[in-house]
């Protein structure tokens, strides 16, 4: 039987893997790489933590480091390492590509999401410590972000926005794509092997807006209820595909066709946070879901399983199109307010890396003072 997963890529999907740890470069990177057609890596401060805080992989390094040295400066040392571990991994995807996949994620601090020149200036130190062509440096997509984003993309820095959840504040981020790359063409700079993302984040949608619509299903009887309903599990699926409709429609714009002219590749939509949190819904509802040309999805270990297993390879992400936008237009009719959503979202993503790097940080400490007790 056919691999789901390398049916994706035959519709026109890349498939990242949500996770990085040292012991996959044993063999099991390889392995999925050319059985499963996986074509990228994506990391964050959450997955370092659990990578570094669930196994004994990374103590001897971090023990040998010496008590003197700054925790920070030693998580940003083995996140180095490892990136570009697996950035030589996937080089020669990236090569027979030309560019358009192989890459490997790394994300500045979450401490700077709001800080625009202290992310500019990290994303040119992990850039230059990365070392590799095939490297993506992540910067939340705030509003502080975005001129990062622009002058990082300015100086030839291949960029992964993340964070994204609301599509007003992709149209700013695709604004920042395309004056970066405008103003690269014109200082005759190459924009060819200039790549850059834009990941939406998915499931969390639904886990904030679900709660809220339980909230009016409690309170509420009649049509308000059952509209309330109906919407349960809708909302990031419509908010994705609406996402998709504005790619498309920039891309598909004589202003993207200027810069497909000098070379210019699009900025793919990538569908993040893709494991399904609720056990009503399908472990791959938001993969099945979102299948279409130009478009990657990040899936962690477990969901790239299911789809594997049990995934159903169909280009989903143009179905019901009328219905998306009517379905946000009808969280006001029970009185949710989505931009507040998508707000609520964005200081929550901010905040859960930064409770996820604090603690890494804090398990870096620990094995320090092991040494100093030795």
């Amino acid at each position: 039987m056919a691999n789901p997963l390398n049916q994706l890529r035959e519709l026109g999907q890349s498939i990242w893997l949500d996770y990085i740890r040292r012991d996959l470069f044993d063999g099991e990177l390889a392995r999925l790489i050319e059985e499963d057609g996986l074509a990228g890596m994506t990391s964050n401060p959450t997955i370092f933590d659990g990578a570094i805080s669930d196994s004994d992989l990374y103590d001897e390094d971090i023990r040998s480091a010496g008590s003197g040295v700054e925790p920070d400066v030693v998580f940003e040392r083995l996140a180095v390492a490892d990136v570009q571990r697996a950035a030589d991994h996937f080089r020669p995807l990236y090569d027979s590509t030309e560019g358009k996949d192989g890459f490997v994620s790394i994300e500045v601090r979450p401490s700077l999401a709001y800080d625009t020149d202290g992310t500019a200036e990290e994303v040119r130190r992990l850039w230059e410590a990365c070392d590799r062509p095939n490297v993506m440096v992540k910067i939340p997509g705030t509003y502080e972000g975005l001129p990062a984003i622009h002058q990082s993309l300015l100086d030839g820095v291949n960029i992964n926005i993340t964070l994204l959840f609301s599509v007003n504040r992709y149209h700013e981020v695709m604004d920042a794509w395309f004056s970066a790359l405008e103003e690269r063409v014109e200082r005759h700079l190459p924009v060819d092997r200039l790549a850059s993302v834009a990941s939406f984040f998915v499931s969390r949608v639904d886990s904030m807006v679900d709660k809220r619509l339980d909230q009016v299903i409690e309170a509420e009887t009649g049509d308000k209820r059952e509209l309330a309903e109906r919407l349960r599990g809708q909302i990031a699926i419509a908010n994705a595909r609406l996402a998709y409709q504005a790619f498309e429609e920039r891309v598909q714009a004589p202003r993207f066709a200027a810069l497909a002219a000098a070379g210019a590749r699009v900025q793919r939509p990538l569908w993040a946070s893709t494991s399904t949190k609720n056990p009503d819904y399908s472990d791959v509802y938001y993969v099945d879901s979102l299948i279409g040309p130009e478009t990657v999805n990040t899936l962690p270990p477990k969901t790239l399983d299911a789809f594997r297993d049990h995934g159903d390879p169909v280009v989903r992400i143009y179905e019901d199109r009328k219905e998306c936008h009517e379905m946000i237009g009808e969280l006001d009719h029970v009185g949710i307010d989505f931009d507040d959503v998508t707000q609520q979202l964005e200081k929550e993503g901010v905040s859960k890396f930064a409770a996820s790097y604090d603690q890494l940080l804090e398990t870096i400490r620990r094995e320090q003072r092991l040494v100093q007790t030795a």
